[in-house]
């Protein structure tokens, strides 16, 4: 067979194993089978109907031709206009780029600003798909580890940090843990980036989805103006995962970088799914807010029905869809955990190791189903922790760490 790119090594990542037990349950749950998926992010909310209306009424309307690469001016004024009001940087939207979802903008944004021989610093934990993402245009990726509790270490970033650094990618909220970066944390980040005169990518997915305290953005710190590109979407925020819409909110040269890219890469998006993300930034922009309270009572559901279970540890997230559990004293380790959860009970949870050293023996929760399901799935976990001691405790081996 003729030889592939060396590039198709480095998108191969070795997270995409993780996701094996949910593709299982998946399928058995088409198949009808009694199983509880709680190993994904996607929101079991529809998405509000007004915003199908809206793309539905485009289509009818005959908005199926070629659009403007960049986005429609309408879209990107919008989004500027929300970046605007959150962070407090002066954009508008020649600043803008909308393109196929915040994972096509992380990819983008990586491809633009590093490339061979060039390092690009993420922080742990780190969402499955950065290590392919970020590496793709041949960069080296480094993992800076979190502190014990999770939270960025700034001293480690500032000893990762060498003249081959070209940017600093963060996740705020972070995905996996929940955690929102504090405003002391964002500018000591953003003073390390002036200093040695790198990029910030600022992943914001889960802005619309803080529970305790206000978000906080880097982007509007002193001298990041320059130097800061933000990730927003609609797939978490206005439940659209499947709607594949994106941006970019950056100073007006790697826009037109971004934009020199999706040209080759995207020739613009759908004209009804802008659309549909007008409307979703415009007259459903309440979404978000309704959503939110859902989520919040549903992580208080996750952790009063975990709270004193033997051998489990929560980490109460602060925004975001997800719950670390800590399974350490389990006496297994977190794949074989996942693995023996879901033979044994039939529910699904992600092997928290895919994101790095920092969640290594902890599993991922998912709340984005609903709280009979969850509620389920917590009982489950529950009799599963509670039947080890009497099966297992004379197997002193049987543990992995």
């Amino acid at each position: 067979m003729p030889r592939f790119s060396p590039m198709v090594e480095r998108v191969g990542g070795e997270g995409a194993a993780a996701w094996d037990i949910h593709y299982r349950a998946s399928q058995a749950r088409s198949a009808g089978e009694d199983v509880i998926v709680m190993s994904v992010g996607d929101p079991d909310f529809a998405t509000h109907a007004s915003i199908c209306d809206a793309a539905i009424g485009a289509l009818r309307a005959g908005d199926t031709h070629y659009t403007e690469v960049a986005g429609r001016a309408e879209l990107r004024e919008l989004i500027a206009a929300r970046h605007r009001e959150r962070s407090g940087q002066p954009v508008d939207a020649g600043n803008v780029i909308a393109l196929a979802g915040a994972q096509n903008a992380l990819f983008a944004c990586a491809l633009c600003l590093a490339g061979e021989g060039d390092e690009l610093i993420t922080l742990e934990p780190m969402y499955v798909t950065y290590e392919a993402a970020l590496q793709a245009g041949g960069a080296r990726l480094l993992r800076v580890p979190s502190r014990a509790d999770l939270r960025p270490d700034i001293d480690a970033i500032a000893a990762a940090i060498s003249p081959r650094t070209r940017a600093i990618f963060i996740a705020t909220p972070n995905n996996p843990s929940g955690i929102t970066m504090s405003r002391d944390e964002l500018a000591a980040i953003a003073a390390l980036a002036v200093a040695h005169d790198l990029w910030v990518v600022s992943d914001e997915v889960y802005a619309d989805l803080v529970f305790d305290g206000r978000m906080q953005h880097i982007a509007g710190l002193p001298g990041m103006a320059e130097r800061c590109a933000t990730i927003g979407s609609l797939s978490k925020s206005h439940a659209m995962t499947g709607w594949r819409l994106g941006w970019v909110v950056a100073p007006r040269a790697l826009i037109g970088h971004l934009e020199n890219l999706a040209l080759c890469m995207l020739y613009g998006l759908p004209g009804f799914v802008q659309a549909a993300a007008v409307q979703a930034l415009g007259a459903a922009r309440d979404e978000p807010a309704r959503m939110r309270k859902i989520y919040r009572r549903r992580r208080d559901l996750l952790l009063a029905a975990l709270d004193g279970v033997p051998g489990l540890r929560c980490e109460p997230p602060q925004a975001g869809m997800f719950l670390l559990v800590d399974v350490r004293d389990s006496g297994l380790g977190s794949g074989e955990f996942a693995r023996r959860l879901y033979a044994d009970c039939g529910v699904s949870v992600l092997d928290a190791s895919a994101f790095g050293a920092a969640t290594d023996g902890y599993v991922r929760l998912s709340f984005s189903d609903d709280d009979q399901r969850l509620a389920e799935g917590c009982r489950r976990i529950a009799d599963f922790m509670r039947r080890r001691p009497r099966a297992e405790a004379a197997q002193p081996g049987s543990g992995e760490r």
